[in-house]
């Protein structure tokens, strides 16, 4: 049985650190590949999509400095949490100013929050970090994501399913294992969740490979900005429930108050990741609209 230290844990609150990229064209229109944009409306002086910031800043540790599961070995910047799985839960972002490609970025990271709660399948461990991007000397977003640990799945596990949302917009979402295979690339994330069936099955109890949770909040973001044909201002995400390769997911939207409440569903109407969009006021720029 696992025993939790959330005293030693706690000790990692206000840890920071700080990073400096480039937001390298290329990168981004490899990223434009990967979720089915045209590459070429990507060049220097053009906006990043909203959350591409998150294939830039990243860390490569060498093999002997990695977990079980592909990640970096605990215990560095992010606590040392003992329970096996870790998964991205959400967060929250504010866009205060364009990330402009071929510009320096710098990004300022710290730990705001380790928390325990009691789930049903056992211990969760939630940590906050914050991590500010910033460029041109200025504030450009601000974002506080929330990672959270937890026991293995029991084998067999599943949900209930749920009754259907009615959406004013709505278009299905397929990934298939190319597309789990570059986002890994791109974001440098090596977590076996994503691309080890044996590993998924095995150790951490999915039935199949799992689709990033940051790929499809990414692929919310951009479908936000499409329907309201506005620069997204602020963006809250919630992961409800892992999607799973083969899963036949569809992107949904409703407005309300000059808001979008968008989401993921599963085939059977269960909403996988539920997100609140908000928007600046002036029209979005064509060079930065995602599909």
């Amino acid at each position: 049985m696992t025993t939790l230290d959330m005293n030693h844990l706690r000790q990692w609150v206000g840890r920071s650190m700080t990073d400096h990229d480039v937001l390298s064209v290329r990168h981004a229109r490899l990223m434009a590949a990967t979720v089915g944009r045209a590459p070429e409306s990507l060049e220097n002086g053009t906006a990043l999509p909203p959350l591409w910031h998150w294939i830039y800043f990243l860390e490569g540790r060498p093999p002997a400095e990695l977990g079980r599961d592909g990640h970096a070995a605990r215990g560095g910047f992010l606590p040392p949490v003992p329970l096996s799985n870790r998964m991205w839960a959400g967060g929250q972002l504010e866009f205060h100013a364009p990330l402009i490609l071929g510009q320096p970025v710098e990004k300022q990271s710290s730990i705001l929050s380790v928390e325990h709660k009691q789930g049903r399948s056992g211990d969760l461990v939630f940590v906050a970090v914050e991590h500010q991007i910033i460029q041109c000397g200025r504030q450009a977003v601000r974002e506080v994501h929330d990672i959270v640990y937890k026991t293995p799945n029991l084998p067999g596990a599943g949900h209930t399913p749920a009754e259907a949302r009615p959406s004013q917009y709505s278009r299905p979402f397929t990934p298939d294992s190319t597309m789990l295979f570059r986002y890994s690339a791109l974001t440098f994330n090596g977590h076996r969740i994503h691309y080890d069936a044996d590993y998924c099955r095995n150790i951490e109890g999915y039935p199949n490979l799992v689709i990033h949770g940051p790929l499809c909040a990414t692929v919310l973001a951009g479908y936000a900005e499409e329907v309201a044909g506005r620069r997204l201002k602020s963006f809250v995400y919630r992961a409800q429930r892992p999607n799973l390769l083969g899963d036949s997911l569809s992107l949904n939207a409703s407005a309300h108050d000059g808001a979008l409440s968008i989401w993921v569903a599963q085939a059977d109407g269960a909403i996988s990741m539920q997100a609140h969009a908000g928007f600046h006021d002036h029209a979005h720029d064509t060079a930065t609209h995602a599909s």
